[in-house]
C-alpha cells in the first residue's frame, strides 16, 4: 500500500500557512482598530465657526491684547494669532491655545489653505446691535490677524465659515515667566507653552517654602502674595489636557522684577 506522505505533508503545510493568515489578518485588524482609536484621541472632530480679521497687515493692533501677552512678537507668537468670541474665550482660560483652522463652503472666497494660530486676545460681544454680532454668545468666532485671515480667504470676503479644530502647540524653547509686582504681591505672566498651551494651574516653589498655589489674575497672569524675595523659585505649570510641567530653580535667588526666566517646555509633536 503507497502513502503519499508528501501530498499529506503539504496539505499539512497548507493548513498550517492558512492558519497563520487568518492569524496575521486578525492582528492587521487589531493594529487598524488602534490606530483608528489613537487617531480620534490625538485629533478631535473639526467644528464650525465664522472668521473675520482686524488690524492690518503689520499686526499692530494685535499686540498686548485681554491674555495678558506684550510684544507677540517678542514673546515668539508673531502674526499667527486670534482674538476669540465670548463663548471660546471662557474668561480667558483658552489663552495660549492653538487651532488649525480652514475656510469652508465658498468656492468665491476660500483659499486652499489652513492656518495655526494661538489665542492672545477677546473679541467682545456687542449687545447695542441687533446684526454683525459675530462675538455675541453663543456664537463661536476668530477674529484673526489680517496676514492670518488672508491665507485663508480673499481679503475682500470679510467674513468666512471656517471650520476649525485644537492641535498641539508647537513652540521654540522653554516655557517663559516674566515677572511683575512687588514683595508682597508677584505676578507672572506665563507663555511660550507647548502642548494644549492653555495653562488651568500655576504652583510656585521658593528654596525655603512648600508649592504655593497661585491664582490667575486676568488672561495667562497668574498671582501670589506670598514674599518670596532672596529664594530661588520653581514652578510647576498645567494645561488643560492635565499634563504638568514642573521647572525647579527657574529664577535664582537674586530676580527681580521686570525679567524673565525660563524653565521646562512640554514635548510636543505637530499635529
Amino acid at each position: 500500500m503507497y502513502l503519499n506522505t508528501r501530498g499529506l505533508i503539504s496539505q499539512n503545510k497548507l493548513e498550517r500557512s492558512n492558519m497563520g493568515g487568518e492569524r496575521y489578518a486578525a492582528i492587521l485588524v487589531m493594529v487598524m482598530a488602534l490606530l483608528i482609536i489613537t487617531t480620534a484621541q490625538v485629533e478631535p472632530a473639526w467644528d464650525y465657526a465664522n472668521a473675520t480679521f482686524y488690524g492690518d497687515m503689520s499686526g499692530a493692533q494685535t499686540m498686548n491684547g485681554a491674555c495678558g501677552y506684550g510684544d507677540l512678537f517678542k514673546q515668539g507668537y508673531g502674526l499667527e494669532t486670534t482674538a476669540l468670541s465670548t463663548v471660546l474665550f471662557q474668561d480667558g482660560k483658552t489663552c495660549g491655545a492653538c487651532f488649525k483652522i480652514m475656510c469652508h463652503n465658498s468656492t468665491q472666497w476660500c483659499l486652499n489653505n489652513s492656518i495655526h494660530v494661538t489665542a492672545t486676545n477677546f473679541c467682545p460681544p456687542n449687545y447695542t446691535k441687533s446684526t454683525d454680532i459675530w462675538c455675541n454668545p453663543p456664537r463661536k468666532h476668530f477674529d484673526l490677524s489680517q496676514p492670518m485671515f488672508r491665507k485663508i480667504a480673499l481679503y475682500q470676503a470679510g467674513i468666512v465659515h471656517v471650520i476649525y479644530r485644537r492641535v498641539a502647540c508647537i513652540k521654540t524653547g522653554g516655557i517663559k515667566f516674566d515677572f511683575k509686582g512687588n514683595q508682597n504681591w508677584i505676578l507672572v505672566l506665563v507663555y511660550n507653552v507647548g502642548g494644549a498651551g492653555d495653562v488651568v494651574d500655576v504652583k510656585i516653589k521658593g528654596s525655603n517654602t512648600d508649592w504655593i498655589q497661585m491664582s490667575r489674575n486676568w488672561g495667562q497672569n497668574w498671582q501670589t502674595t506670598s514674599n518670596l524675595m532672596g529664594q530661588s523659585l520653581s514652578f510647576q505649570v498645567t494645561t488643560s489636557d492635565g499634563k504638568m510641567v514642573e521647572s525647579d530653580n527657574v529664577a535664582p535667588a537674586n530676580w527681580q522684577f521686570g525679567e524673565t526666566y525660563e524653565g521646562e517646555q512640554f514635548q510636543t509633536e505637530e499635529t
